[in-house]
Formats: C-alpha cells, structure tokens, sequence
C-alpha cells in the first residue's frame, strides 16, 4: 500500500497573464506597482511565507497602493520568478508558476481586462515560453 505524504511536481505552467488597459499610462503605472511589491517583498524582513498577518514593508506599500485585496500569504508570489513587461497598453507576466492570484488582484485593482492562459495549451500566441517546434511570433 502507497501512503502519499504530499504531492510535488516539476511541470511548468508556462503561464500568461495580460492585462489590458485603457491607455500606456495605466499600463506603466500597473507595471511600476507589481515592481515595487516585487522590491518590497524580496526583502528578507518582509517575507510573507505562510504568514497570517502583514509585516510592516507589505502593509506600508498595500497602503501606498491602496491594494487591499490580496492576503498575506498571497504576497510571497512576488518573490516568485516572473517575467512582466509592458506593451504599449498591456502589461504582460510570464511564469512557470501556478499561484498567481496576488498579480490577478493587483492587475484588476488597477482597472485591467486580464487574460489569463497557458503557453502549452495556445502556443503561436508570441507570449510565453517557445516550445520546440513552434515557430517565433513574426517568421
């Protein structure tokens, strides 16, 4: 018999996030929040792993954001290896995680259409990571 303790696994998301916006300077202002909590968060005395309540960096950026909606252990996912960038009206998160509520919050809290998809699954897109044999966006 095959007791399971937990489950793990190494499967990449290759995950994209778009949020769309009704102009570039939402967009950049979008960006430059998911920047700060990224520069805050990855802040040792700042982490937020498994924690029930805010440390004071992480309440003192919600507060300047006026974010409220994320819990606090939802903020460890800006210290998660993700790529974001912005064009032109869009801000788009790249990641080979899962957990990405915190960034879903953060980019409707600042008024974007987001969509959500995995490269895997809607490859051609020009977004995400190129799987092998597929084909760069412009050739």
């Amino acid at each position: 018999m095959k007791i399971w303790h937990g489950y793990g696994s190494e499967h990449s998301m290759n995950l994209v996030m778009i949020g769309h916006f009704k102009d570039t300077v939402s967009a950049q202002k979008a960006k430059s929040a998911i920047d700060e909590l990224t520069d805050v968060m990855g802040a040792p005395e700042n982490s937020q792993r498994d924690a029930e309540k805010y440390s004071d960096g992480a309440r003192t950026v919600l507060e300047k954001l006026q974010f409220y909606s994320p819990g606090p252990a939802e903020l460890d996912q800006f210290t998660y290896d993700i790529r974001s960038e912005t064009k032109g009206k869009t801000v788009v998160i790249t990641t080979d995680e899962i957990e990405v509520s915190a960034f879903l919050k953060l980019l409707l809290n600042q008024g974007a259409r987001v969509e959500v998809y995995s490269a895997h699954n809607h490859p051609g897109t020009g977004e995400g990571r190129r799987t092998s044999g597929e084909e760069p966006p412009n050739g």
